[in-house]
């Protein structure tokens, strides 16, 4: 998984409460296990029209902010079924980390696990960083000093779990976890082998 340290982006604002899953990435594109490939089918019923063409006031359709990296959007972002394709297709489409007022919990987990930073931050801020990304405004997400800066003198601050935050500082998802205990396991199997030699 990539590390996560600094990000300078301009944001990309989607002010809609309640965004599910299904809108993040409808069902019919989760037939596949790739993490790959999911980019363009991102919020595709209100990129594309029944066509297949490009919905022009769609703000993910419009340069610069069809290369943003930082999404900012409302409340309970993220609800919906559990599906992980909708991290997948936010990280394949170059979004690290989302700004909302609240999300909905396993969405939240899915974004860390996939090395999506998920900020929480008050209705004030959120409009605040609103405004900044409508002009165009770049923004740093400082995840080691855990501070929003917008081009001011009044950097936001934001909380994150202490294991979370090393997680995504180091890139460690659940497989670089175990890894990391790889002494302990080989360990633990050569004492199983020497003991029940018959199961190997």
């Amino acid at each position: 998984m990539e590390k996560f340290t600094k990000l300078k982006s301009i944001a990309a604002d989607l002010q809609i409460s309640n965004i599910d899953t299904d809108m993040i990435i409808p069902k019919q594109f989760l037939k596949t296990i790739k993490r790959t490939g999911l980019g363009s089918a991102l919020f595709y019923e209100m990129r594309y029209d029944e066509k297949g063409n490009e919905i022009k006031n769609f703000i993910l359709n419009n340069a610069p902010f069809n290369k943003a990296k930082i999404l900012i959007s409302g409340k309970n972002f993220g609800c919906g079924s559990s599906r992980e394709h909708a991290p997948w297709a936010l990280l394949d489409f170059g979004i690290r980390c989302i700004v909302a007022e609240s999300f909905a919990d396993i969405f939240y987990n899915n974004c860390f696990k996939n090395g999506i930073l998920p900020i929480i931050l008050p209705e004030n801020q959120v409009k605040e960083l609103s405004e900044a990304a409508k002009k165009n405004k770049q923004i740093e997400i400082d995840l080691i000093d855990q501070k929003i800066h917008k081009g001011d003198n009044r950097p936001f601050d934001f909380e994150i779990e202490s294991f979370r935050k090393e997680c995504l500082l180091n890139g460690y998802d659940d497989i670089a976890l175990t890894l990391k205990k790889d002494s302990k396991i080989n360990s633990f199997e050569q004492r199983k082998k020497n003991l029940t030699p018959w199961l190997y």
